[in-house]
């Protein structure tokens, strides 16, 4: 069968090629690949800039947005031949740590945790691969080849909770909240904002294509400005760009006691920032600043039911190409108003 792969730390690149069948050690459930979303992640690894080998192999296999159909599964598993499924991308650490222990990966404390498709395990980039049934999520059939969509809004579905969480701690009456970045990860997050009823605003730098309408239908905000311009009084702040910039705009403009969730990966750039400053208006705002990354099973299926909610022609408008395995290069090359692009393997 075919396989993409990568060999991270052998200076980029990757290819197209045959492996064998995947080993049942890697799961009772046989899933033949439907789908695999691409993200700045998977060209990050392409380029040598991240991933690990799993233990004792020269290759690892791309991937970690997933949609398959389940090929067979154990009895009792709530599985069946048939089934669409997503694959849970991070696995615990073999310690496992209280976090891990407690089923929550994406909050490991000690780093050992392994990722499908991204560190030490094998990602979905493979015309068949295997799940084990606790790392397996069932997609309601409702959403067909939207299901994945779900692994990058696990990921916000995490961040709402958090959020929500973390603002329980007094008196909160979120009216507002700021989306910096209109990819898929903001958008997602503009969505789940909008779901709760805020007024939602969101900056991004294009000017044309996809984006600035798919903002509007959900009822939103689009600026092509900065952030303080866009909205000084937000309760909810979510930067999803990692632009070092944009991060600390984010924390200077928020309304008081507010929270700003950071949801991007900053590369490495020097800012000159009046950290006294920063601190005397954390502090005198009750203002919160967190980071999160990744989710766990239950913001896998938070993540279902937030897309069932939807209306699913703004989502069939988020995946902008859908590409063939055999052209899977061009999938991984970003074109002009890009927004969600997917690998098709059913094509």
């Amino acid at each position: 069968m075919r396989a993409l792969q990568v060999r991270p730390g052998r200076g980029g690149g990757a290819d197209l090629v045959s492996v064998d069948e995947p080993s049942p050690d890697e799961g009772s459930v046989l899933v033949e690949a439907l789908a695999l979303g691409v993200c700045g992640t998977d060209r990050e690894i392409v380029r040598d800039e991240y991933g690990a080998l799993p233990p004792g192999d020269e290759a690892l296999v791309l991937g970690h947005e997933s949609l398959g159909r389940v090929l067979a599964a154990p009895a009792g598993c709530e599985l069946a031949a048939g089934d669409l499924v997503a694959g849970v991308v991070r696995h615990p650490d073999p310690v496992p740590c209280s976090s891990c222990g407690a089923g929550e990966p994406d909050m490991c404390k000690n780093g050992r945790y392994t990722e499908r498709g991204i560190k030490g395990r094998h990602g979905f980039g493979r015309e068949r691969y295997r799940l084990e049934p606790a790392f397996a999520i069932k997609v309601p059939p409702a959403l067909g080849h939207l299901g994945v969509l779900i692994e990058p809004a696990s990921v916000l579905a995490k961040a709402w909770e958090h959020i929500e969480r973390i603002g329980r701690r007094a008196h909160w009456a979120p009216r507002r909240a700021l989306v910096t970045g209109a990819g898929p990860v903001g958008l997602l997050a503009a969505l789940m904002a909008r779901q709760r009823g805020l007024d939602v605003h969101v900056v991004d730098l294009a000017r044309d294509g996809p984006k600035p309408q798919l903002v509007r239908d959900l009822g939103a905000t689009y600026h092509v400005v900065d952030v303080a311009k866009a909205c000084t009084t937000a309760d909810v702040i979510v930067e999803c760009t990692g632009a070092p910039a944009l991060v600390l705009e984010a924390m200077r403009c928020n309304a008081g006691g507010g929270i700003v969730c950071l949801a991007g990966l900053s590369g490495s750039k020097t800012l000159d920032v009046d950290v006294g400053a920063l601190n005397q208006r954390l502090v005198l705002h009750n203002d919160v600043i967190f980071g999160t990354v990744n989710a766990n099973r239950r913001h896998y299926r938070d993540a279902a039911e937030a897309l069932l909610a939807a209306d699913r022609a703004w989502l069939e408008r988020l995946i902008t190409r859908r590409v063939p395995l055999a052209r899977w290069a061009d999938a991984l090359e970003a074109h002009e108003h890009d927004v969600k692009v997917v690998i098709d393997f059913a094509a």
